[in-house]
């Protein structure tokens, strides 16, 4: 009796953001899926390398099967830049999963909180993200679909609870991901009639480096469990699992959903 495939055999897909948290369990189960993946990484060169290497690197035809590519996300130029080195290694762009992202971990109230701080938020957030998708959208436009394969490309922005419900002393972080919602919701509408699905996930607390001390302080990390019905952050394969579903056959029929994968936290819609 054979299983279920979640295959993505001869696709190949860009993860923003890869080299670490949520971004490195969704390389590793993209590459286990049999995808080529290349994902960037902006400072942390030998993690991002070990990862590349872990994930089959380069195979033995000296073509990639997974590759690190330094690149900073600041600007919709970066972002573009990473999708043009992405095609040039892979000759090709499938799959877009936009994971990056920055969350301060110290509370700034509102009447503190640096414009420095507000323009940094939104630049690494929102702006490198439309330059993801605009340039990713563009090749999947121009490129032959693969054989038998439709649909044709999926985009997956990573949002998050604050996206929904706010955050209070992160309003800048909040704000971003309430406008990835937004996106998601418009190039859906504007893609999908093109074959290209564009969904969405919206994790809860995932355990990983950027939480790690909000999650390890008595107070707050208890504060934060008890709001989770299932009592725990998520690991984050348990996030990348859902990220893998949307860009399978599978989910062929699913166009500008917001996937919430938050523990029961958060019952939106």
């Amino acid at each position: 009796m054979s299983g279920i495939s979640l295959a993505l055999d001869g696709q190949v897909a860009l993860i923003s953001g890869g080299s670490r948290g949520i971004g490195a369990a969704t390389v590793r189960l993209f590459a286990e899926a049999g995808a080529g993946v290349a994902f960037n990484y902006r400072q942390a060169r030998a993690q991002a390398e070990a990862l590349a290497f872990e994930c089959g690197g380069t195979g033995s035809s000296g073509s990639p099967r997974c590759l690190a590519i330094e690149q900073d996300l600041a600007s919709p130029a970066d972002g573009r830049a990473l999708v043009e080195k992405t095609i040039a290694a892979f000759g090709r762009l499938d799959i877009l999963v936009a994971n990056h992202g920055i969350w301060e971990s110290n509370d700034v109230p509102v009447d503190e909180m640096t414009e420095a701080q507000w323009r940094r938020t939104l630049a690494v957030n929102l702006d490198a993200v439309f330059g993801l998708a605009q340039a990713a959208t563009a090749q999947m436009l121009r490129q032959p679909a693969p054989p038998g394969i439709e649909p044709r490309g999926h985009i997956v922005l990573i949002s998050s609870t604050a996206g929904q419900r706010g955050e209070a002393y992160h309003v800048d972080y909040a704000v971003t991901k309430g406008a990835l919602i937004s996106l998601t919701k418009s190039l859906s509408t504007e893609l999908a009639p093109k074959g290209i699905r564009v969904n969405c996930v919206a994790p809860g607390w995932v355990s990983t480096d950027m939480s790690a001390a909000t999650l390890a302080a008595p107070a707050t990390g208890e504060k934060i469990r008890g709001g989770i019905p299932v009592g725990r952050a998520a690991t984050p394969r348990e996030i990348a699992g859902p990220i893998l579903f949307l860009c399978t056959p599978l989910a062929g029929f699913i166009s500008g959903e917001i996937l919430n994968v938050n523990g029961g936290a958060v019952l939106v819609g």
